[in-house]
């Protein structure tokens, strides 16, 4: 079948039917190509060989910028999501009795660093997930006057169940909120307007759906908001010459690269920009849809075999995610012998096995899955 991503940027499709993209991707060739010349031009030439990469990073940012619909000016290339949360968290200007709202099913990435304003006074207070999700009329009813800032996954890590970013900003504004999301389980599968969806902040890792290397992430925010924040981790980059050295009375550099700090991650950065262009050509809308049709070709399969599918699926909640269980087998030792027998890659964990199919996946590889799953129901209960 044809898919939106080629099949020949992948050579991890010669070894793998490769489900884990929200765990860690995989790099097009494209993208290894340019990584390969990249090490290879400081190997050869030290900073004769880097220094051409350094005048690239207003091309690597505005990259990022175009692929969020931003301008490069308010992208800053930063290690992972963490750097990104705290950043706002611990930039904002909080007061006595300021909360702040986070879910309770956040990946630990878009929690510690909210976690740690207690440190500072600031009430965090837990949405709980179990009792609703966080929908627009349930974000309504659990704002206060007192809440400054919530953040959010726009694709939650376990189960997937996509947010309503526009609806959720909407919300928050109208209560003088601030709205921030974590973006990293759905950037890549999924495209992303942030001035379309009204959010206020973002920040994502390149090493999952974006298909970059670990160790490399990105943070966009509205610049009113950029503004208003304390530049809480400054480094020599943040000066707005850094190359003037002993000017430290300068101010910083009024564009999301303040908060980069030291020198960036290179060829992270350019990992992010070649990946990007891959994702592109390829047309994100096209991919969105290629992996919504895998991920529901993939929950059909298990409902005809009896398993228990935990992701919530609907118009505007279906993502890049499938978790499952299967009745009378544990979940760890089906996906591990899924992977080490038949070369299946996934995630599993006691709550449930978790799939992430990407665009250049097949339907004949959901169906690899689904019938191996099939040949070990068939032995009998595991668990």
């Amino acid at each position: 079948m044809a898919t939106p991503l080629p099949r020949p940027e992948f050579a991890v499709v010669d070894r793998y039917a490769y489900f884990n993209h929200a765990a860690v991707g995989v790099l097009p060739q494209t993208t290894k190509r340019a990584l390969d010349a990249f090490v290879a031009a400081q190997a050869e030439g030290g900073v004769m060989g880097v220094f051409p990469y350094e005048n690239r990073m207003p091309e690597f940012r505005a990259s990022v910028g175009r692929f969020i619909g931003a301008g490069g000016d308010d992208v800053a290339i930063l290690r992972n999501t963490g750097d990104g949360a705290n950043a706002v968290a611990a930039g904002l200007d909080w007061r006595d009795g300021d909360e702040m709202l986070l879910c309770d099913d956040e990946f630990p990435s878009n929690a510690v660093p909210w976690l740690a304003l207690r440190d500072r006074g600031v009430g965090v207070r837990l949405f709980e997930t179990a009792t609703t999700r966080m929908t627009p009329d349930a974000l309504r009813a659990a704002l206060t006057p007192r809440t400054r800032l919530v953040a959010v996954s726009w694709v939650a890590f376990h189960d997937g169940y996509m947010h309503d970013l526009a609806g959720l900003a909407e919300v928050a504004h109208a209560n003088d909120t601030l709205l921030a999301a974590d973006v990293m389980q759905g950037l890549g599968g999924f495209p992303l307007d942030v001035g379309a969806c009204g959010v206020d902040a973002v920040y994502a890792g390149g090493a999952k759906w974006m298909l970059a290397l670990q160790g490399v992430a990105f943070l966009w925010m509205r610049p009113e908001l950029r503004g208003r924040l304390r530049l809480a981790a400054p480094g020599w980059r943040s000066a707005a010459d850094m190359w003037d050295f002993l000017n430290y009375d300068q101010g910083y550099v009024d564009a999301g690269s303040r908060f980069e700090g030291g020198t960036p991650n290179f060829i992270g950065a350019l990992s992010l920009h070649e990946s990007i262009g891959v994702m592109e050509r390829a047309g994100p809308a096209a991919i969105a849809a290629h992996i919504l049709a895998l991920t529901d070709q993939l929950c059909e399969g298990l409902e005809r075999t009896g398993a228990t599918v935990a992701s919530p699926r609907g118009n505007g909640t279906s993502s890049g995610i499938v978790t499952f269980t299967v009745p009378g087998h544990d979940p760890v030792a089906l996906g591990r012998g899924i992977q080490h027998e038949e070369g299946i890659v996934t995630t599993w964990r006691p709550n449930g096995i978790r799939v992430a199919p990407h665009g250049y996946n097949t339907a004949d590889e959901i169906d690899r899955l689904l019938d191996a799953l099939a040949r070990r129901i068939a032995k009998g209960p595991t668990a």
